[in-house]
């Protein structure tokens, strides 16, 4: 019997949705979830060069946490999700960046730690914002407040030798007259990557006890490091300045900036920091003349850092552009911490054997 009472709205009827409408709602969603776990939570990174052999091989997939140093707010809210510069296979922007937000580091549980795997933004790369520039990833080897050297095949901290990534490879001439067949190449684990056909044998990438093992063959005349010699300037080399005659190999002593931490502006220091000062702290009114820095008009006779800043260098420390050519990486542009290899694809290996299964799910030391 109708009394003539309407049902409420939440008793009739739902409509149900068509399969277009859900399939909408699950990509939508997906794509919020992916770009929140992206930001906050974990990222995934591929290994594209060899700067880290053979810690990390070319085509190795990697799982980057945001949450060990702390994820940073967006600065570039306005771009396309899950992208980084460019729309995918494409040129064109995948942002705008007529709004830019001031970015802050939540908290994280624990810090940058001196032989950390660290991702970070390209510092340098100064035609994007901090939040978009290119991701390189290097071993951390100075901490803010560090004197760094490097002499030879060994980096000293404060004086002290550092002990060497277990990997760590070094370019060596391979005096030879024979051609190295794939054979040898393969027993020694020599990509492509690796070796430089040269007059008179070869440069190889590759880690001391390798050179020792080659070095032992009949057919190889001498292994020698290609080392620069003290004293013999890289022009490449950071920072530019014509009294410091520093090289890949023989380097420094440069003391890493931290924050609070107070340098003299003296003119080799200037040299040193002006890049850091124009570019990392955020100063209004800078002006660098002479050798000289000047805020607000004034000329400053010394410098406190605001935020702290690391040195990074490659596994394979004769082919990794690092810290030694382009400078400090700021705390501001620290992405996360390399965590485990979750695939490795090998593009020179046959069909069958493209997948390292030996390197998958594997710990980054």
């Amino acid at each position: 019997m109708n009394f003539g009472f309407k049902k409420k709205d939440s008793e009739k009827e739902k409509v149900k949705k068509s399969a277009a409408r859900e399939w909408w709602d699950a990509i939508v969603f997906a794509v919020i979830a992916a770009t929140l776990i992206r930001w906050a939570l974990l990222e995934a990174f591929t290994i594209p060069t060899p700067s880290m052999e053979k810690s990390l091989l070319v085509g190795d997939f990697l799982f980057v946490s945001k949450i060990h140093y702390g994820s940073r707010t967006p600065q570039t809210p306005l771009q396309l999700p899950l992208t980084h510069q460019k729309i995918w296979g494409t040129n064109i922007p995948s942002y705008i960046d007529a709004l830019q937000l001031p970015s802050y580091r939540l908290p994280g549980f624990t810090s940058v730690k001196r032989n950390d795997v660290v991702v970070f933004n390209y510092p340098v790369e100064h035609e994007y914002p901090t939040d978009l520039k290119t991701h390189y990833i290097k071993r951390c080897i100075g901490m803010p407040g560090d004197t760094l050297q490097v002499r030879g095949m060994e980096v000293l901290i404060n004086g002290t030798v550092m002990e060497s990534p277990d990997h760590m490879q070094f370019k060596y001439y391979v005096e030879t007259d024979e051609t190295l067949s794939e054979r040898i190449l393969e027993r020694y684990d020599i990509s492509s990557y690796d070796i430089y056909r040269i007059q008179g044998g070869y440069l190889i990438d590759m880690e001391p006890a390798t050179a020792a093992q080659m070095a032992s063959l009949e057919f190889i005349k001498s292994v020698r490091p290609a080392e620069n010699r003290p004293g013999q300037r890289e022009p490449d080399v950071y920072p530019s300045y014509d009294s410091l005659d520093w090289n890949r190999d023989y380097y420094g002593p440069l003391v890493i900036p931290g924050e609070g931490q107070t340098i003299v502006l003296t003119e080799e220091n200037v040299a040193k920091y002006s890049y850091v000062l124009e570019y990392y702290e955020g100063i209004e009114n800078l002006e660098i003349k002479d050798n000289k820095v000047f805020i607000n008009g004034a000329e400053q006779s010394s410098y406190t850092f605001t935020q702290d800043y690391y040195f990074m260098m490659g596994d394979n420390r004769h082919n990794s552009l690092d810290s030694r050519y382009w400078g400090f990486v700021p705390q501001s542009h620290v992405v996360g911490k390399a965590l485990f290899i979750w695939m490795s694809i090998d593009a020179e290996a046959g069909l069958l054997n493209k997948i390292r299964w030996n390197r998958l799910f594997r710990g980054i030391e």
